[in-house]
């Protein structure tokens, strides 16, 4: 990166009251309130800023059914009301009022049937992935032009931070992978930091697709830490940094007929749309398939069934088995829960063999 310019940085926030609740219950090993989680963050974002004077900084907040933008320190307007402190630096005063203030507006406008409606988390996230492309375009705009000067609060080496206490939800699935393909085109990294809740399947593809760095909080006292230690460098000053990495990603896709997350689907060979059903007619596209095919995909689920079923932890029903749900790195590995259980789908050349078998073995038992 160069020295004479910046680093930009979006945040997404999650503000769900319901999952802050949550998190800050006295049951929890490590409670996070709301109050305490603002007061590390701001000392994030003013590290931030103090790290380099061309960096440049914007905040969006996920409330329940709706996305604001709280804070940008290029359209800041200069707030003549406040009060003039000599022991604070004036920037940072400017971010933590702004920031506080809009937060707590905005909680005070939510009625009491508002605070259960879903997250807007895709909101904020396209809010920030349309703030980099204006800004970039400005920049782009004005160095184009000779008679006017860069400005020197151009951002380059964008990335967004996604915080997120709230749980994937699985109708967000094809706005999400639509931003993490805008990222891509853009360049911009995308980062995520899972608060509170279970692993995100959805914020671990974006960070591994985007080139960003995903982390679940084991210690939610040590907020503060990790987001300095893991979040604070910029993408080009990382290759030389020693920063978390993922381990394992949870490539688990959801299905377009009931946005269920799936470990086996059934892809659309036209619009690669995913089902976990063998269809007819892909509801994407209108394409219709053979019914020869139809028969041969519905014969190999219960194969493919009793195949997953040594990692399912439910007994058998009377109704047909379902593929487990195994997050894994590859189609031969097992996550769930920590489990690395490995397991193979049987290649189409055995699947005879094994029947085969089995016949064989039978007949010698009841001889």
């Amino acid at each position: 990166m160069d020295d004479s310019t910046g680093s930009h940085l979006s945040v997404v926030v999650d503000l769900s009251p319901t999952q802050w609740h949550l998190s800050g219950h006295s049951s929890n090993a490590y409670p996070l309130a709301l109050n305490s989680f603002l007061s590390q963050l701001l000392v994030f974002l003013n590290a931030h800023l103090a790290s380099k004077h061309e960096n440049t900084l914007a905040v969006f907040g996920a409330f329940p059914g709706k996305s604001v933008m709280l804070y940008s320190s290029i359209d800041q307007e200069s707030d003549t009301t406040m009060q003039m402190d000599s022991n604070s630096y004036l920037a940072f005063k400017v971010v933590d009022s702004v920031i506080v203030r809009k937060i707590r507006d905005e909680l005070d406008a939510l009625m009491d049937n508002e605070e259960e409606a879903p997250c807007g988390l895709v909101g904020a996230l396209t809010k920030a992935l349309c703030y980099v492309n204006r800004v970039a375009l400005a920049s782009t705009i004005s160095s184009d032009n000779t008679s006017q000067p860069l400005e020197a609060t151009s951002p380059t080496d964008p990335r967004i931070l996604i915080l997120s206490v709230s749980p994937d939800l699985t109708t967000s699935y094809i706005p999400i992978m639509n931003a993490i393909f805008s990222a891509q085109k853009l360049k911009v990294a995308v980062d995520a930091c899972q608060i509170y809740g279970t692993d995100s399947v959805f914020l671990q593809q974006a960070a591994h697709l985007t080139g960003g760095s995903y982390i679940s909080l084991e210690r939610r006292d040590a907020l503060l830490q990790y987001l300095i230690m893991s979040f604070l460098s910029p993408p080009s000053i990382r290759k030389v940094l020693s920063v978390p990495t993922q381990d394992r990603v949870d490539f688990r896709a959801a299905c377009f007929c009931h946005k269920n997350i799936i470990d086996i689907g059934f892809v659309c060979s036209v619009c690669l749309s995913i089902f976990c059903q063998p269809v007819p007619v892909c509801s994407t596209c209108r394409t219709k398939f053979p019914m020869k095919i139809l028969q041969r995909l519905n014969a190999s689920k219960p194969l493919l069934s009793q195949t997953n079923g040594s990692v399912q932890r439910t007994p058998s029903s009377s109704q047909p088995p379902t593929p487990s749900r195994t997050g894994s790195v590859a189609p031969s590995a097992s996550t769930r829960n920590g489990d690395t259980t490995s397991y193979q789908l049987p290649h189409s050349a055995s699947i005879g063999q094994a029947s085969s078998n089995g016949a064989n073995g039978a007949r010698q038992g009841s001889g």
